[in-house]
């Protein structure tokens, strides 16, 4: 507790005197009478998202980004369902009016590996890192390890799900060669339970009633996913417990697994095109009411979110990089900054690994939280 109360008084010091500075940009021109006139006033500000399935975080994450930066004609974000992280990043390149994309911190490593698709850095970057979501691999009694899926049929859900993004890549660096199946989720597990594959991989926050609602006594498990060390460039540490699902696993004990970093991520529109304004709307009121994503209703992962981390492998969009130095002093978006010039300074120069940051970071925004409740 001393650690992070001495934290917490080196975070708010040197950024006691900024100040937000935001330059507006240049709003589209809007010409025409009659519906001329609506249709160009109603298309003007629009940004379109490309989120993922109803089942998972995605499009709950994209609707509540629409909620709070809704500004009638003036802004206007429409999410919309997509096939999910690996498609994603497909749609932002080639899909008409996509200007934003979630996806997955692993999504170069596929396109230049599996895809063979080069140069990514230099035509998308990203705004932020949000939330981790956990590799779940579910598999029958006669698999205890990775090991013994070698060879065996494994399925990865439907085409372009986050999955199918980066099961491949976790099979791949562990050599370990098996037969891929993409089939949906629904299907995969009734063919697991007939013996007819040998395990499911998902990608996604954890709890989730895909696995929540396997009964006791199924005869399904988790498999650990070992080596983890060989993941630390593109993945962090993860781990899933008796309180995420104790129908699969026993009380007392833990699963580890590697955790994949959800990345929210942009076209990189020609400086003063029309897309570009747009963006830059969306960004500079995105950052400004982040404090508004910290509270009730809204998803509590939201909180997990430290606006400043890096996401290794890709470029920061130069408008969030604007965005962070007009953060307002005192808010939460603030403190996150703060934080991370913080872990440059501290400690004497230490390395810190990804993993002790993000905890340190949890420790200190949950002292904030009760500081604010007293």
């Amino acid at each position: 507790m001393l650690r992070i109360l001495a934290l917490c008084a080196l975070l708010i010091a040197p950024f006691a005197g900024l100040a937000p500075a935001v330059a507006q940009p240049t709003k589209p021109t809007v010409s025409g009478d009659g519906e001329n006139a609506i249709r160009n006033r109603k298309n003007a500000w629009t940004v379109g998202v490309a989120s993922g399935q109803l089942e998972g975080l995605y499009p709950r994450f994209a609707a509540e980004i629409a909620k709070v930066l809704d500004d009638g004609d003036n802004l206007r974000v429409l999410p919309f369902l997509a096939y999910g992280a690996a498609s994603n990043v497909e749609d932002l390149l080639y899909l008409r009016g996509v200007d934003v994309a979630f996806t997955q911190s692993d999504v170069l490593e596929y396109y230049k590996t599996q895809l063979k698709v080069s140069n990514l850095q230099n035509r998308i970057s990203y705004l932020m890192r949000l939330y981790t979501t956990e590799v779940h691999i579910l598999a029958g009694p006669d698999i205890k390890t990775m090991e013994d899926l070698r060879g065996k049929k494994v399925s990865f859900g439907p085409p372009g799900n986050s999955a199918a993004l980066t099961g491949p890549i976790i099979f791949q660096r562990l050599n370990i060669p098996i037969e891929q199946l993409l089939i949906d989720h629904s299907a995969g597990l009734e063919q697991l339970r007939k013996g007819e594959i040998s395990a499911i991989v998902r990608v996604v926050g954890k709890p989730v009633d895909y696995f929540t609602k396997i009964s006791a006594g199924s005869g399904l498990h988790f498999v650990p996913i070992s080596g983890n060390k060989m993941f630390d460039d593109i993945y962090a540490f993860g781990e899933l417990t008796n309180d995420d699902y104790p129908t699969l696993i026993p009380k007392g004990e833990a699963v580890d697994t590697v955790a994949v970093p959800t990345v929210l991520a942009v076209f990189n529109w020609p400086r003063n095109s029309d897309r570009y304004a747009r963006l830059q709307k969306f960004t500079e009121t995105l950052f400004a009411k982040w404090d508004r994503f910290q509270q009730p209703p809204f998803h509590p992962k939201w909180r997990e979110v430290n606006l400043a981390a890096d996401v290794p492998g890709w470029n920061r969009s130069p408008l969030a990089v604007a965005a962070l130095k007009n953060l307002a002093p005192g808010s939460d978006a603030a403190d996150q900054k703060s934080f991370d010039t913080f872990m440059a300074t501290a400690q004497g120069g230490k390395a810190t690994s990804p993993a002790d940051r993000e905890k340190l970071f949890r420790d200190f925004m949950a002292w904030k939280a009760r500081q604010n409740a007293r």
